[in-house]
């Protein structure tokens, strides 16, 4: 009986050390995979931020008050910054499921998996950001040119609605694209359209109908000449 007991208690030690040692190689190679993989999406995060920085990226969002919003935060971050921050950490994720999937974490690796088969929607949704707020700078600067022609008072009032109405839908594009809920993008869609109302009505109402009215003469005169 304790011969018996003495045999399996030594074949539970070698399955043990065994099993030890079948692991510790996968743990080694899943810590290098892991320490190599950080470094390189760092290196490419600062790489993005860099060359963005180089083609003034940054100055695109000048007028959406970004890095005045990231101070009053307390937060030191340029939007090209941020997107090179974005880029590391979407490597980093990749990198660490690699190295779970190396240790066999299979639950953990099917959650990972999840959140890179949703790293394309968040890829998107920037683009779209990014393009919208590009698209916006182009379009303000082209009604302000038109408007100026017509002699109208309101040249930065209506360029800045204009802008902002572009950067406003293509918020509303990102939360769609990320999967938000359509009932929350309504009530913004709802809440944005009651506030063009309300603030035209009340434009109307402080004096507005002076610039409606220096807009269709400038646009008469245009016409005409």
């Amino acid at each position: 009986m304790i011969q018996d007991w003495s045999s399996i208690t030594l074949k539970a030690l070698q399955d043990l050390w065994y099993g030890f040692a079948d692991f510790i190689p996968k743990l080694i190679g899943a810590i290098i995979i892991f320490v190599v993989g950080w470094f390189i999406a760092a290196w490419l995060g600062k790489l993005v931020a860099e060359i963005l920085k180089r083609v003034k990226f940054d100055k695109l969002f000048e007028k959406t008050k970004w890095e005045e919003a990231m101070q009053k935060a307390e937060i030191k971050m340029t939007m090209s910054g941020f997107v090179g921050g974005l880029v590391k950490w979407i490597l980093v994720i990749v990198f660490l499921l690699a190295t779970v999937e190396i240790l066999g974490m299979s639950q953990f690796a099917l959650f990972l998996k999840d959140i890179v088969a949703w790293l394309p929607n968040v890829i998107v949704a920037v683009v779209i950001l990014l393009v919208a707020v590009i698209v916006a700078d182009i379009f303000e600067k082209m009604v302000k040119a038109f408007v100026s022609k017509m002699n109208v008072k309101s040249v930065n009032w209506i360029g800045s609605t204009v802008r902002w109405s572009i950067l406003l839908f293509a918020v509303l594009a990102a939360l769609s694209q990320l999967g938000v809920g359509k009932d929350i993008i309504q009530i913004l869609v709802t809440g944005f359209v009651a506030l063009v109302v309300i603030s035209g009505g009340l434009a109307f109402g402080l004096g507005g109908k002076d610039t409606a009215k220096e807009m269709l003469e400038g646009l008469k005169n245009k016409l005409r000449g």
